[in-house]
């Protein structure tokens, strides 16, 4: 079967999709778009911070992509084919990536024919008018007055749920903190749950995750920890009464913003520059959301300059595969979350690195660079950090720290691969949270060292 308009439309699950795909047809949004042979395959950057990947085998018409999305074929696909029919040439010709190999081979010839009946017309033509259809300045207006309304109810009702977050960690103090660090979970839950009918989720989602940050230190250490905390959670909850509209303290209380709010804010840092993919942390949260999170470093600089890469998608979609590789190097232009310190970014447009580039010189004193980064923003729980040259050494507990030249050693939040024990570390990159050092990546004698954050 020949890849036609015709085609896309009767394999299309409905007319919605191809609206939703007609929206998708703006080379923004395909940072990735290539062939070889009758294979087609692209990125497709949705509204998570790793663009989906999409491939497409054009003679007999089957695709697949990493989206959630229980539509087959989903907008991504159709959006994918639909691009290649109308201008085959936009796609470079490629060498098929181990992704697109993999797909194939474990499919079966024909198993994605589409379908050719459907209960609903379905059209191409319809879904560009649509997508074209100019704004009605009526409509317009009710909707802006209508968020604006929803946006005053939302602050209305955070108040009032940081206001019960007062009395709760007063209760826990009055209460005393050993009694909460021994049974935090519950506790947790139900402010969290509060503070979720308060629509203070971004808040209520860090609550919910302490006890499990608690669980993770050593008795000895919890109170200091939630000390700590408390301290982190009164400092932002009186920024946010403040100022209730700052983008970053929104973030940090209510929800954030989508990708295309971060690409049409004009107050939005630009930074074009080449990238190394740092290392990935994923974790499932309590919430049942998976968090992705891709730390990138900028190459091309004098000083160091992170980049945090966020996504989330729900756990019962499976596991889903890295859209970065570890190491790898690209230009790409990261458009960042206003910010005091900006840290979280968006990929706006990517392409091969070109030329060599090195880590930057990392600071005489990280500690320096993070109380910085503190003060800007105190209510974060960890930061990014440069380390300079240094070692790694274990003790018979089991208990890791690095170890400079200079300055005070620093313990290891988990057990570092044996390659690093003794390993001549010339520069590394880490999380440090106050108390412990997640490493993320290291250069050395031995080469790259990729650890577990």
């Amino acid at each position: 079967m020949t890849l036609t308009r015709s085609a896309i439309e009767a394999m299309a699950p409905d007319q919605g999709s191809l609206s939703a795909a007609s929206a998708l047809l703006k080379a923004a949004k395909w940072p990735v778009r290539a062939q070889a042979g009758a294979l087609i395959w692209g990125e497709c950057q949705g509204s998570g911070a790793n663009p989906y990947r999409v491939v497409a085998e054009t003679a007999d018409i089957g695709s697949k992509c990493t989206c959630p999305s229980r539509k087959f074929p989903c907008k991504h696909a159709l959006a994918l084919m639909w691009m290649f029919v109308d201008d085959s040439a936009t796609f470079e010709p490629g060498e098929i990536p181990a992704w697109v190999q993999d797909w194939m081979g474990r499919r079966r010839k024909g198993a994605s024919a589409p379908a050719t009946a459907s209960a609903e017309p379905k059209s191409i033509a319809l879904a560009q008018e649509e997508t074209a259809k100019p704004a009605d300045p009526a409509a317009e207006a009710r909707k802006q007055a209508s968020a604006a309304k929803r946006a005053q109810d939302t602050r209305k009702a955070v108040r009032a749920g940081l206001d019960d977050l007062d009395i709760w960690l007063a209760d826990q103090l009055r209460g005393g903190l050993t009694v909460f660090v021994n049974e935090p979970g519950e506790r947790c839950r139900r402010i969290a749950a509060r503070l979720v009918d308060a629509k203070a989720g971004a808040l209520a989602g860090r609550i919910d995750e302490m006890p499990s940050r608690l669980l993770a230190l050593p008795t000895d250490e919890r109170v200091d920890a939630v000390i700590m905390e408390f301290g982190k959670l009164v400092l932002l909850m009186r920024a946010w009464r403040a100022t209730p509209d700052d983008p970053e303290l929104r973030r940090e209380v209510v929800s954030s913003e989508t990708r295309e709010d971060v690409l049409n804010n004009p107050e939005a840092p630009y930074v074009s520059a080449t990238w190394e993919v740092l290392g990935e942390r994923v974790s499932t949260r309590r919430d049942g959301l998976v968090s992705q999170a891709t730390w990138l470093l900028q190459l091309d600089a004098q000083t160091p300059r992170f980049a945090l890469l966020l996504d989330f998608f729900p756990a019962s979609a499976g596991k889903r595969g890295a859209a970065f590789i570890a190491g790898d190097r690209f230009q790409a232009e990261l458009v960042f979350y206003p910010a005091s310190a900006p840290l979280r970014a968006v990929i706006a447009s990517r392409s091969d690195a070109q030329g060599e580039h090195a880590w930057p010189a990392p600071p005489s004193n990280p500690l320096a660079a993070y109380a910085a980064f503190k003060l800007e923003a105190p209510w974060r729980i960890e930061a990014p950090l440069l380390l300079p040259q240094g070692r790694i050494a274990a003790e018979a507990s089991g208990r890791a720290w690095w170890k400079a030249p200079s300055g005070a050693p620093l313990q290891l939040r988990t057990a570092p691969p044996p390659l690093a024990l003794g390993a001549d570390i010339s520069k590394a990159a880490a999380l440090w949270d106050g108390a412990r050092l997640g490493m993320i990546a290291a250069q050395s004698n031995w080469g790259r060292i990729d650890f577990d954050a």
